[in-house]
């Protein structure tokens, strides 16, 4: 029998929901999407979320995970990316709960993206230190140890070289800059021999929406680390945070 949740994916632009099997990581219906309300306020995200749970048919029983663009500690947004400052200290997991009427769980979106990959993905199995990042406006990071999450480690925001390491190395530079693939794999390469020295990880795992072209990059970044592509593709923020949510009133 299918152990369903909800997962909705909250970002700058996009809000995305479905409802998931989290034993097998499949989509059990379609994956509806929105644009995020302009301004990103939390009221107006709340309210979106709702109408995406009842498009979903409301299943009232179901539980719902909120994956979502800032560092979340025990259900508190502590910062915000692409949405309002509002955000910053408010407690998302109460918010959520309130507008949703059923039990939440609410994480980091890269946190969401490699729970996803290490129970049904790139990472399924890996032992020791993982690291998921993920390349798109800027890099979001997770890092799981024996397949346990190590929450909001926000390793795109290393300075390397006297910067931001996301600025110059996210999907977004590339384009802002028009690089092409041989000159944005020379950043990456900086940045992940960084993370290489720093932490020695045993995995590297690249997702983003970049990652379906992986081909045109991963094979020019030279590591003693094994690193890879990430398998689950757009839906990885959605499934990570259902299983999260699924998980979490078990607990």
């Amino acid at each position: 029998m299918a152990k369903k949740a909800i997962g909705i994916d909250v970002g700058g632009t996009g809000i995305k929901a479905a409802i998931v099997d989290t034993k097998t990581g499949e989509l059990l219906s379609e994956r509806l999407r929105v644009e995020t309300p302009a301004g990103g306020h939390a009221e107006a995200i709340a309210k979106v979320t709702r109408e995406l749970v009842d498009r979903l048919g409301g299943k009232q029983s179901l539980p719902a995970g909120v994956c979502f663009p800032a560092v979340v500690r025990h259900g508190f947004t502590q910062s915000a990316a692409n949405v309002s400052d509002e955000w910053i200290g408010l407690n998302a997991h109460s918010l959520f709960g309130a507008y949703l009427d059923r039990h939440v769980h609410v994480i980091n979106d890269a946190d969401a993206a490699g729970a996803a990959e290490m129970k049904f993905g790139a990472g399924r199995g890996a032992k020791g230190l993982t690291i998921m990042t993920t390349l798109g406006t800027g890099i979001g990071s997770a890092l799981f140890y024996n397949g346990v999450l190590i929450p909001n480690s926000e390793l795109g925001h290393l300075e390397i070289d006297g910067h931001d390491a996301e600025k110059e190395a996210a999907f977004s530079a590339k384009e802002r800059e028009d690089l092409d693939f041989p000159a944005w794999a020379a950043r990456l390469q900086r940045y992940y021999e960084t993370l290489e020295k720093l932490f020695s990880p045993d995995l590297i795992i690249v997702g983003g929406g970049i990652s379906k072209s992986h081909q045109e990059f991963l094979p020019l970044i030279s590591l003693n680390t094994k690193i890879v592509p990430a398998t689950t593709k757009n839906s990885a923020g959605i499934i990570g945070a259902a299983s999260l949510a699924y998980r979490s009133q078990e607990d």
